[in-house]
């Protein structure tokens, strides 16, 4: 077996925050987004920003609605064709997310065009591809520019049955909480950054982040199924409170259960953690109650930005078995039950 070709450019080497740990965090994006989506809004957009889903949704008859979404970012790593499929798969898993079955795409393109080679671009939009041709649509188009840093992302449309709408709102007292990809992703990354990431870590790494959430689309037709998103940027806790404060409920996780990528509990206690964690834990932490000693591993960890992460599901519990048979006929095999939904005010308790 040849061994692979030299990379020529570290493509992390030109990103400030790479993946979905460059999102804006989640309390400055709660003050620039509270005046959005104020205006008149048509009944056929039947998901708009009021809940911060994972999608907008349109109807346009009683069986067809569309699912719209956009999601683009630095480099994560620095094999240009890794990092267009990462980038294609996280931006695809929104349609997913909200029970909708992928239609098309358009590519989002910006690159130090003076910078990188032709052909290391070039990669970068053929990894896209070849995660669309795996989902099974088209790159349709897109927009390209300039920029300092790399950029990659795509517009991704999807199609649903106004039925099958899953959203981040809806979870009930009782349900059991189910992730469907293990956590360490940002830790990852910021161990490969520092050149401390394993070759079997990178691998894990890239196989998590290129696994679509095709899951979602059997969700989104489970009426068991009462709430659903994917856990990206805001990582575990910031995405769980999302779902308590559009549900109105609370909810408790059992550390002990939330799986976990091989490696990450003891990079993250060696220091391997990104800047965003402690911005998403900044954003989350009046409405979070810890109660393990090695708290600070523990917090790490569950606010570890997560770039193509797995699904969040919140199900009545008599179909707990059902979900894991979805995820496990999809080839999740890490999926995990991690807690359950609590009345009261929007609170997440970790035991």
């Amino acid at each position: 077996m040849n061994a692979p070709d030299p990379i020529p450019v570290r493509l992390t080497q030109f990103s400030h925050g790479g993946g979905c740990g460059c999102k804006i965090a989640p309390a400055l994006l709660r003050q620039i987004m509270a005046k959005a989506g104020a205006s008149v809004l048509p009944k056929a957009l039947l998901v708009g920003v009021e809940t911060s889903d994972d999608a907008a949704v349109y109807q346009l008859n009683d069986s067809q609605a569309i699912v719209a979404t956009t999601d683009f970012f630095m480099p994560i790593v620095d094999d240009p064709r890794d990092f267009g499929m990462i980038a294609a798969t996280n931006a695809i898993s929104d349609i997913y997310a909200m029970g909708g079955t992928p239609l098309f795409a358009l590519a989002l393109v910006g690159m130090p065009i003076d910078k990188l080679p032709v052909d290391t671009i070039r990669r970068v939009l053929e990894g896209g591809e070849s995660v669309c041709a795996k989902a099974g649509i088209p790159i349709a188009g897109g927009h390209t520019i300039d920029s300092v840093e790399p950029i990659y992302g795509l517009v991704a449309i999807g199609v649903v049955d106004p039925g099958n709408i899953k959203r981040n709102a809806g979870a009930r007292p009782g349900d059991a909480l189910i992730l469907g990809k293990p956590l360490g992703v940002g830790v990852y990354s910021a161990a490969l950054k520092k050149d401390k990431l394993s070759p079997h870590g990178y691998a894990a790494m890239l196989a998590s982040t290129t696994q679509l959430n095709t899951p979602g689309i059997a969700f989104g037709k489970m009426g068991s199924v009462h709430a659903l998103t994917d856990v990206t940027g805001f990582g575990l806790l910031g995405h769980l409170l999302e779902i308590c404060r559009a549900s109105g409920a609370a909810a408790e996780v059992d550390f002990a259960r939330v799986p976990l990528h091989p490696g990450v509990l003891e990079l993250a206690a060696a220091g391997m953690v990104t800047g965003a964690s402690a911005r998403n834990w900044a954003g989350c932490m009046d409405a979070v109650t810890l109660r393990r000693p090695d708290a600070d591993v523990e917090r790490a960890l569950l606010t570890d930005p997560q770039t193509s992460g797995g699904l969040l599901v919140a199900c009545a519990p008599d179909a707990v078995a059902e979900v894991f048979e979805v995820f496990a006929r999809e080839g999740f095999g890490h999926a995990a039950a991690i807690g359950s939904i609590t009345a009261g005010a929007p609170h997440i308790t970790v035991r």
